[in-house]
């Protein structure tokens, strides 16, 4: 089965979609990434962003996202595991977090305390396609925001899909543009869009 697009909500008609009941945000040992196959990534993508400094410039676009590859050098499963297990011997503090809904997973995320002395990064956010506009990113990010907060960082930042759908997740929780992007995080994916969030 595969999903096709959905159109971006404002964020107070967002609001009204609550959390699965029976939906369980736990961490992740790193074993588990594996578990990444369960999560299908599909996507029809008719709307785009590309950034100048702080501003986004809106395009019509006819991207569309595969599901996983099970091989190969990119938007695999191999791939993404490496790119994790490499984030994960980069930085030991990651914390990689899974939310489950009747023992499946449903969505992932990776979270960087120290990106810098005064931010962290959300460096990794998936949910299956299934699943979308039903809570489980907000949950997955509310969890995050908590920890960030305890730790008393003040910034975070996002390297996110230039997708209408990633970019207005991310400003709905209070993501902007930012025109001095993290220079080893802008070299690895300069097509992004790099935005900082105060908390």
């Amino acid at each position: 089965m595969t999903c096709g697009s959905y159109a971006l909500r404002p964020l107070a008609i967002a609001k009204r979609y609550t959390h699965y009941r029976k939906m369980n945000i736990r961490p992740l040992q790193l074993h588990e990434l594996e578990r990444l196959s369960e999560i299908n990534r599909t996507e029809r993508i008719r709307v785009g962003y590309r950034q100048e400094g702080e501003k986004l410039i809106r395009m019509d676009v006819n991207w569309d996202a595969p599901n996983w590859f099970p091989e190969g050098e990119e938007h695999s499963i191999p791939s993404l595991l490496r790119s994790l297990g490499d984030l994960a011997d980069e930085a030991p503090d990651t914390v990689f977090l899974g939310a489950f809904e009747a023992g499946g997973l449903i969505g992932i995320a990776a979270w960087r305390p120290r990106l810098t002395d005064t931010m962290s990064q959300l460096a990794f956010l998936h949910v299956d396609c299934h699943h979308r506009r039903k809570g489980v990113a907000s949950a997955l990010c509310n969890e995050i925001d908590r920890r960030a907060i305890e730790d008393g960082l003040p910034e975070m930042y996002v390297s996110a899909t230039e997708s209408e759908s990633a970019v207005g997740f991310y400003r709905s929780r209070g993501f902007r543009p930012t025109a001095t992007p993290h220079p080893g995080l802008l070299a690895i994916e300069p097509m992004d869009i790099h935005m900082i969030r105060r908390m």
